[in-house]
């Protein structure tokens, strides 16, 4: 039994965090993906002893994976951020409008957690590339099967027979969801933004403003930072402002005074973040969209000691 076990565990460690990475694609949540890859290698070991080996042990970890997640799905809609709920408020100075109960929300992950340790920087960036908040919530919008296929095929390289043997389907319907895959994605998705990589110094600079704006309760440093264009939304509400006046219209009521907030730079979804502490209380986090010409949209998620945990920090 023990042999056994360290078969199995030396074959299948590997892969765990790519298959938490993928799992968190299919299901936009970084707690339904620790469930469904749980599940994954809980399933994986009861059958062990039947896998013959026809596939990879990567591609049947995959099967499993894939078809856990479909099985969660079943059970529920998208996952939404405010931006997909409906038009930017008008008035920074009201209250953020209550969302009606029974909303799933789009949840961030710890790059910690998913970004693939390779030394090679083009697979680090191209791991990113499809775990930002944008791609995230538009796959949301693909029906379950569709996001399957798409990811199995364009962001793990799988080929079209090996998906089709995955998903207990023809090779022909594999190729004819992915073209549906990529033409709804095609509506769905938001215009590309030059993107910057949370590496890059522009980008620590921009993350460093806005730590210090808050934490100095600085609108004119936030001000530097922000775009014209600058979107923020909270998620747990429909809340969310477009333009960098407005922005700063209703920030200016949540800054505080000096030392109220304290933050700690992170990484979530291939983006720079911050966890955030409000009079010494864990808050949440604020995960930012940066290009060159500075920060485009300030993702705010609530969470408190629990989120802070999921970074690392208490």
């Amino acid at each position: 039994m023990t042999e056994r076990s360290d078969e199995f565990v030396r074959g299948t460690e590997p892969f765990r965090r790519e298959l938490l990475a993928h799992c968190y694609r299919m299901l936009g949540s970084a707690d339904e993906a620790e469930d469904a890859v749980q599940e994954t290698y809980l399933r994986a070991w009861r059958s062990y002893g039947a896998f013959e080996g026809r596939s990879s042990v990567r591609s049947w970890l995959y099967r499993i994976a894939t078809n856990a997640c479909l099985t969660a799905l079943e059970q529920r809609g998208r996952r939404a951020l405010p931006s997909g709920l409906g038009g930017p408020a008008e008035d920074p100075d009201a209250p953020p409008g209550l969302a009606e109960p029974g909303i799933a929300w789009l949840e961030p992950v710890p790059d910690a957690l998913v970004t693939p340790e390779s030394e090679d920087p083009v697979v680090i960036v191209a791991a990113r590339e499809w775990l930002r908040l944008a791609v995230i919530a538009s796959l949301q919008y693909l029906p379950a099967r569709q996001r399957a296929v798409l990811l199995l095929r364009e962001v793990l390289g799988f080929p079209a027979a090996e998906v089709a043997s995955m998903l207990g389907t023809s090779t022909a319907a594999v190729k004819s969801t992915l073209q549906r895959a990529r033409a709804r994605l095609a509506e769905v998705a938001p215009v590309p933004e030059r993107v910057i990589e949370p590496t890059e110094p522009r980008a620590r600079e921009l993350l460093s403003q806005y730590i210090a704006g808050f934490e100095n309760a600085d609108t004119t440093a936030l001000e530097k930072a922000l775009r014209a264009d600058a979107a923020i939304e909270m998620v747990g509400t429909r809340t969310w402002f477009s333009g960098r006046a407005t922005c700063l219209r209703y920030l200016a009521h949540v800054i505080g005074s000096p030392g109220d907030w304290r933050m700690a730079p992170t990484l979530a979804n291939g983006q720079p973040a911050a966890v955030a502490s409000y009079r010494d209380s864990a808050y949440g986090l604020g995960v930012l969209t940066v290009t060159a010409a500075g920060i485009a949209r300030i993702t705010v998620f609530g969470g408190g000691p629990d989120l802070a945990a999921s970074f690392g920090l208490a």
